[in-house]
């Protein structure tokens, strides 16, 4: 996890392309010029970005089920909850499946979980398009990185 270019899926640890679900993981760092103001002296990972930790696992299960023909882009956050603070070196397990796909627009839930509980959980909107210039061939290279396309389908 990379927080301050946010990038924060490690791994893709499962897809299940037909079932509509990906489970993720990402190891919050121990250091991070974003634990500078959030909060001195106090670390804590911010909301918005577990936020976009779910949304990123989300939308890399939705270019897998898209075949990279359409590139996800977040449009909106429902029923977000946030149950416990996570501060620096936690190990979170992210889950997102699907609930609807169709239509340009795709819907999904999301959940963290680390040590077994539950951090935080969402409902992911996502608008669906034809992927802007050059952004194709970037997006493989950071799913393959992460292990999206070499395997990880259970």
């Amino acid at each position: 996890m990379r927080l301050e270019y946010f990038d924060m899926i490690d791994r893709v640890v499962s897809l299940d392309r037909a079932e509509g679900r990906i489970a993720a993981r990402a190891t919050v760092p121990d250091a991070s010029p974003v634990f500078e103001g959030h909060f001195p002296g106090h670390p804590l990972v911010p909301g918005v970005l577990l936020t976009e930790t779910m949304a990123q696992a989300s939308g890399y299960l939705l270019l897998a089920r898209a075949s990279f023909s359409h590139m996800p882009f977040l449009m909106g956050v429902d029923k977000a909850r946030f149950r416990t603070f996570v501060g620096p070196g936690a190990v979170l397990e992210v889950e997102a499946s699907l609930e609807h796909d169709g239509s340009g627009y795709a819907v999904t839930k999301a959940a963290i979980q680390s040590d077994g509980k539950l951090i935080c959980n969402a409902d992911l909107r996502f608008r669906t398009m034809p992927f802007p210039e050059g952004l194709g061939a970037l997006m493989r290279e950071r799913t393959a990185r992460i292990g999206l396309l070499d395997g990880a389908e259970s």
